[in-house]
């Protein structure tokens, strides 16, 4: 249990409920219990002083961080994850950068030759692409 690791260096410490606690908050002067600590069905812990301290004053006061009131997750691997990027914007990603590809074929087409700044923008589009395919899941 998470909690544990924050119940461990608190005072006072009782059980109110499943997976809540009541303890001296040590970010100031406590001497009846103002913290309530309160661990979730998903490992996240709660913690709140009535008195009023931050939960970052709570958890300096103990030497732990916020990322101590979190559950560590290890990435399952063929689970399918939420994309960080709506698949509408990948899309107008991918439809500018074409656009760039769809004017620079046409320039090679009718025999112009690409200058430096268009190769590079060119070579641009196509990486600009590559990364929107790899951000909507899609390995080439």
């Amino acid at each position: 249990m998470i909690a544990d690791t924050l119940l461990q260096h608190l005072n006072k410490v009782k059980r109110t409920g499943q997976g809540r606690w009541l303890a001296c908050c040590p970010a100031h002067d406590d001497k009846n219990p103002s913290l309530a600590v309160r661990e979730l069905d998903d490992g996240r812990v709660l913690v709140h002083c009535f008195y009023g301290c931050s939960v970052e004053e709570v958890l300096s006061a103990v030497g732990l961080t916020l990322a101590d009131l979190f559950p560590k997750h290890e990435i399952e691997y063929g689970k399918y994850e939420r994309r960080p990027f709506p698949a509408t914007d990948i899309l107008r990603a991918i439809a500018l950068e074409t656009l760039i590809v769809l004017v620079s074929a046409n320039d090679m087409l009718t025999g112009k030759s690409l200058n430096e700044t268009d190769k590079a923008r060119l070579a641009l589009a196509a990486s600009r692409i590559q990364a929107a395919l790899t951000a909507g899941g899609i390995q080439s």
